[in-house]
C-alpha cells in the first residue's frame, strides 16, 4: 500500500495510531479501541489515485493524485493535540483533555 509507506514517511502521522478497514488507513489520537474519529482517512480511488474524506463518513476532503498528496491533506487538517498517540481509549481521552482545558480553581 503505497498509502501507508508514505504516511509512515511523516513524523506527524507517524506518532498516531494507524488501523485500516475495507482498504481505508485511519489515524487516531488513541491506542485502544474504540479509536478516535477526528483525523482524515485515506482510501484507494480508481485508477490508482487516493481519496481523503473524514473526519466522518459524511465529508470529503478531496481527492488526491498521490500517495504524498493524501498525506499532506491529512496532516493539514490534523487537530489540535495530535502530536503525540494516547494510550487508551477515545473516552478515555475526551475527559482527560476536557479536565485539563478547565481553568482552576481562583484564576
Amino acid at each position: 500500500m503505497p498509502f501507508a509507506q508514505a504516511a509512515y514517511a511523516e513524523p506527524r502521522l507517524r506518532c498516531l495510531f494507524p488501523w485500516t478497514g475495507m482498504g481505508e488507513l485511519h489515524f487516531s489520537r488513541c491506542t485502544e479501541w474504540p479509536w478516535g474519529w477526528d483525523i482524515p482517512y485515506i482510501e484507494p480511488a480508481p485508477g490508482g489515485a487516493y481519496r481523503v474524506a473524514g473526519p466522518s463518513r459524511s465529508e470529503t476532503v478531496g481527492p488526491a493524485a498521490t500517495a504524498e498528496d493524501a498525506v499532506a491533506m491529512v496532516v493539514e487538517r490534523l487537530p489540535p493535540g495530535a502530536d503525540v498517540v494516547f494510550v487508551g481509549r477515545w473516552d478515555e481521552l475526551v475527559a482527560r483533555e476536557a479536565r485539563n482545558s478547565r481553568p482552576e480553581a481562583g484564576q
